[in-house]
């Protein structure tokens, strides 16, 4: 099976369902000529032309209400942010058009469109440039949200998105580009709403997604050593959220740790904690521990943003503190 780059991955998925539907097209900042901000979209404009591979000024909540129009009228966008955090001034047209068009006009506009882009905290990009957008945008009826945290989900889930037939946030972790993993050849979907065990142990379950599922991955490997076997749960979706995952998992483990890049406060992590109490309140024989970032805009200096995010030591503590190895 071929390893390709998660990025690679996604220009897969571009290509393959433009190939396939020419309703299809893409639309953003820098995707065409330059091929994209993280060349994602490369080569696409050679391939499909300017009418498919469309170039913006930089107007996210302009280019955002063009495809919400396109969507109504039969097309097929895919809208990419240059980072979900410029994605701040198109929130209007996803929020208040694209989530709610199909309610507002009693079934008549389906809005089959992907808003995609990269999310969450790289190195050093300061506070405004920073930020994990899951537990925004899952707050809104009528959105779908999916995370991929490897090449291989990445693709099968943004192929998913595009055929659906409303609109998908695709939160693409801005640390992942360069990330390596196998992709199969022939054509594949990851169904939206079905979360993946991604690795099998019976004294503790952790319940993660995107970019953090390196995280857990890691941790389940370092706590091996030390005889700890973890349920690793990776949610994929975060709306639609697979809660018979989460039981299943916190059932066969009684113990939970969700880890989760963003804030503690109304973040995803709280809904799931949520989930799992009124799910599996019998099957807990610990309090559930959230790992998360600190309640602090994301700070520049080096040392204070390691300080701020959630990480492997972290995460590893958690787990310990749940099965009462720690204190």
């Amino acid at each position: 099976m071929p390893v390709i780059t998660y990025r690679d991955a996604l220009n897969q998925a571009l290509r393959e369902e433009m190939q396939r539907d020419d309703r299809v097209f893409i639309m953003g900042e820098e995707v065409g000529v330059y091929q994209g901000a993280y060349k994602v979209s490369k080569g696409l404009l050679q391939e499909f032309g300017e009418m498919r591979v469309v170039d913006t000024p930089i107007t996210e909540l302009g280019f955002a209400g063009v495809g919400v129009g396109a969507a109504m009228v039969g097309l097929r966008p895919i809208i990419e942010f240059m980072t979900w955090n410029f994605a701040l001034l198109a929130l209007d047209q996803v929020v208040n058009s694209a989530a709610k068009m199909l309610y507002m006009s009693g079934g008549q506009y389906n809005i089959p469109i992907v808003f995609r882009g990269p999310n969450g905290a790289a190195l050093q990009l300061s506070a405004q440039h920073s930020q994990a957008w899951e537990s925004w945008l899952a707050h809104i009826p009528g959105l779908k949200v999916v995370a991929p945290g490897t090449p291989y989900d990445a693709k099968g889930l943004l192929k998913s998105a595009v055929r659906d037939e409303n609109p998908v946030i695709v939160l693409e972790g801005e640390m992942l580009y360069n990330t390596k993993g196998e992709v199969p050849t022939e054509e594949y979907l990851i169904p939206l709403g079905k979360a993946a065990l991604k690795h099998e142990g019976d004294h503790c379950s952790i319940i993660t997604h995107g970019k953090m599922i390196l995280v857990a991955l890691q941790a389940a490997e370092q706590l091996a050593k030390d005889g700890i076997r973890v349920d690793v749960l990776d949610l994929l979706s975060i709306r639609p959220m697979d809660v018979e995952a989460i039981a299943t998992t916190v059932r066969k483990t009684n113990r939970a740790v969700v880890l989760e890049e963003g804030w503690e406060v109304a973040g995803i992590g709280a809904q799931v904690v949520d989930y799992i109490q009124r799910e599996c309140f019998d099957d807990l024989d610990a309090p559930v521990i959230r790992v998360h970032q600190m309640d602090v805009p994301m700070p520049y200096a080096k040392n204070l943003e390691r300080a701020a995010k959630p990480d492997l030591p972290k995460t590893i503590a958690a787990v310990k503190k749940v099965m009462y190895l720690e204190q």
